[in-house]
């Protein structure tokens, strides 16, 4: 592995970390010439998978993409990169186990698992990616979007709450 800083090609494991449900390993390394270290992380390349646009084009499905919308859907919010790694594997597979007979997935069914995941893991998270997934126009559609979030947490609270009570009984 080529040092980030120096160059050099010589360098040495320090310690190695299996990440993301086994999917990918996490190795801190320590570069032997000048005594840097970083991080490199080792993941298994399948064979392409595509994914559809809007516009019916295809293009390959490119990780560093979804990577960076969740990354702004979560910026400044108590997630760690341990939990943002875990959202990106679970998408990944989703995507790749809905699109399996063609090995392909259309934006609008990626957009669609990417907000469940994130409604699923943080509702400020769920409602950035949705203004811009979904493009609100104005206030009243972010308003309207963040009212049903509220309108389903009071159902399942109040499911929760029954079920509760029930178990009591």
């Amino acid at each position: 592995m080529r040092c980030p800083y120096c160059g050099s090609l010589d360098d040495k494991v320090l310690e190695s970390r299996t990440m993301a449900n086994g999917e990918s390993i996490r190795r801190r390394r320590e570069c032997v010439s000048c005594g840097f270290r970083f991080t490199s992380y080792e993941r298994i390349e399948e064979k392409p998978f595509m994914v559809v646009k809007r516009d019916g084009r295809r293009q390959p499905y490119d990780r560093t993409k979804l990577e960076k919308g969740i990354e702004r859907a979560i910026e400044k919010l108590p997630i760690s990169s341990d939990t943002k790694e875990n959202i990106l594997n679970d998408i990944e597979d989703q995507a790749i186990m809905k699109g399996k007979a063609n090995r392909e997935i259309s934006t609008e069914e990626l957009g669609d698992i990417v907000l469940e995941r994130l409604y699923k893991t943080n509702e400020i998270a769920y409602i950035r990616f949705a203004s811009v997934y979904r493009k609100f126009k104005d206030l009243d559609e972010f308003i309207k979007e963040a009212r049903k979030i509220k309108r389903d947490k009071t159902a399942e609270n109040a499911k929760a709450e029954s079920k509760a009570s029930q178990e009591k009984n």
